[in-house]
């Protein structure tokens, strides 16, 4: 390749828009180009990282017997109706109508049209089977951000596994597993397997693996001390057995004027870990209080997995104000005749206070056994940085990632609403065990951007990179020096190394710029006094050393470069 005819419109400044240093460096080096709030067009330069990503993947997922396939990215309606997830995806689905009237959507993921394939499946001969696919999701974010991060399209490699029983899924996981960990190893992308909620997709088990970074959506828990690692939405810790005294035999009302909050509460001789907090919230449809230690924190998605609801939303004070007769600030479980989920830190706790139900009033002396209706306990709490791991009782730290790969038990929850079924060996029809596994492909490509570049640009993994070696001719008007640098090019060129000739009639120091800004591994550069030097410079990008090579060897020695890297 010429740059002289590659379309790679680098830019000189910042672009204003970009937030993450993957959607500056992506903007500025000409990778990709917004059409619209996450909507990127990718340009020569990204397709060619793209492809690289995608093959790495693909043989990856060969190794471990996976098939490819291509469905449909149009669905119609009804397995998404049968599986439940027509209602439960809500407005984050593109959803439309052909012309005769018929719902249809565009896909955010494939469970449910692989089951329909998968219904040609008979026997437990057959099985396992693992299949998967390179197609465009859809996503309606509500907001779009951080360039290829969190777009409206983009590409997932999504696979599927069908076994005959859960000891087989247990096998396909493990499998699946392994291939992860080589695929993110190989694309050079630091990746902590993540105990992770599973969310709308369902089924006994997940695992997410998560790259940080300090530009991540998602907060890990992580133990360097043993490896314990699980997404925010999951992760626990070894919280200290409370000692609490037995208190009074039933609760104590006391006047709480002004009080609106945890610390405010402090003053009355009621410390935070003494408290509990009631919040009230609708699920699916229904008031309910959510009971925490004072100083803990609610994690939504872990109410969302203890309850199964469907939708949820904090309720507004006109609505607390309805069915327990006072404002937040003031609100307890004591004697009320609704819905209660407690988190398990509250279990057996004794001598507690908590709001009365009237405005500026509070109970001390609560026994949590005694004195509340808990409908159901939960793991509901929020862990944060310095609690015991739940492992090896070492401080956790929290850190920020983002999530390259996720990884699904589905159990037979789609086999079952689509008919999936397959003769067991004595002959009874039984639902097929599923598995799913996804990577999106644009998001690896900005996450290695995001642990890959420095001040001058992109840093790009040889086994990724779109170009492994440039060769840039410093006097383009100097016949010799062409020539010496097209021998160059044409005998890595001849040897299949991916290289790009800097053939432009710029200057020097345009060429080295953009060489670095669009990450480049190594550069080879031409110019007079090498020449008459009978030699040529190699210069890393990942460290910027520099080094001078004969001219008739410099092709080898790059070459041997590239094998070690």
């Amino acid at each position: 390749m010429r740059w002289s005819q590659m379309f790679a419109p680098t830019l000189r400044d910042d672009p204003a828009e970009a937030d993450a240093p993957s959607h500056r460096l992506l903007l500025r080096a000409g990778y990709v180009r917004q059409l619209t709030a996450g909507h990127y067009s990718l340009l020569p330069l990204a397709v060619r990282v793209r492809a690289k990503i995608i093959e790495i993947v693909r043989q990856e997922m060969d190794a471990i017997g996976a098939q490819e396939m291509l469905l449909p990215a149009l669905h119609p309606a009804e397995p998404w109706r049968r599986s439940g997830r027509w209602e439960l995806m809500g407005q984050e689905m593109f959803r439309l109508q052909d012309r005769r009237g018929a719902d249809h959507v565009l896909g955010m993921t494939h469970e449910e049209i692989f089951a329909t394939v998968a219904r040609e499946l008979n026997s437990y001969k057959q099985l396992p089977q693992q299949w998967y696919q390179f197609q465009t999701k859809f996503r309606d974010e509500p907001r779009p951000k951080g360039g290829l991060m969190r777009t409206r399209e983009f590409t997932m490699k999504d696979a599927y596994s069908f076994d005959a029983d859960r000891a087989g899924l247990d096998v396909s996981f493990d499998a699946y597993h392994g291939a992860y960990t080589r695929i993110f190893a190989r694309l050079d992308l630091p990746a902590l397997a993540c105990e992770a909620s599973s969310g709308t997709m369902g089924g006994t088990g997940s695992t997410e693996f998560m790259c940080p970074a300090d530009v991540g959506e998602d907060l890990v828990a992580h133990s360097p001390a043993c490896g314990y690692a699980a997404n925010i939405e999951r992760a626990t810790s070894a919280l200290p057995v409370a000692s609490d005294d037995p208190g009074p035999l039933a609760p104590e009302r006391f006047d709480t004027p002004g009080v609106r909050t945890i610390d405010d509460l402090t003053a009355y001789g009621a410390p935070g870990d003494r408290q509990i907090k009631t919040l009230v919230y609708i699920l699916d449809g229904t008031l309910t209080l959510v009971l925490l230690r004072g100083d803990h924190a609610l994690n939504e998605q872990k109410l969302v997995d203890a309850t199964g609801a469907a939708e949820i939303r904090p309720a507004e004070p006109e609505e607390i104000r309805s069915a327990l007769g006072a404002l937040p600030g003031s609100l307890g479980a004591v004697g009320v005749a609704l819905p209660v989920i407690a988190d398990e830190a509250l279990r057996g706790r004794r001598d507690m206070f908590t709001g009365a139900n009237i405005d500026d009033v509070h109970l001390r002396g609560v026994d949590v056994a005694r004195d509340v209706a808990v409908g159901s306990w939960a793991d509901l709490r929020e862990v944060t940085a310095g609690e015991p791991c739940p492992r090896c009782g070492e401080p956790l730290e929290i850190v920020r990632a983002i999530e390259i790969g996720h990884i699904f038990k589905l159990g037979d929850r789609y086999a079952r609403a689509l008919g999936v079924e397959v003769l067991d060996p004595d002959g009874k029809r039984v639902p097929v065990v599923m598995g799913s596994y996804g990577i999106g492909v644009e998001r690896a490509m900005a996450a290695i951007v995001e642990t890959h570049h420095d001040e001058r640009g992109i840093v790009w993994p040889v086994a990724v990179a779109p170009f492994q070696v440039a060769v840039v001719i410093a006097q383009s008007d100097d016949a010799d020096v062409a020539a010496a640098a097209e021998g160059i090019y044409t005998a890595l060129r001849d040897a299949g190394t991916d290289v790009v000739i800097d053939d432009r009639a710029e200057r020097a120091g345009v060429k080295f710029r953009d060489v670095e800004l669009t990450g480049i591994p190594y550069r080879i550069t031409v110019g007079r006094r090498g020449l008459a030097e009978g030699t040529a410079e190699v210069t890393v990008r990942a460290t910027g050393d520099t080094e001078k090579v004969p001219l008739d060897t410099v092709a080898a020695h790059v070459r041997a470069l590239l094998e070690s890297a």
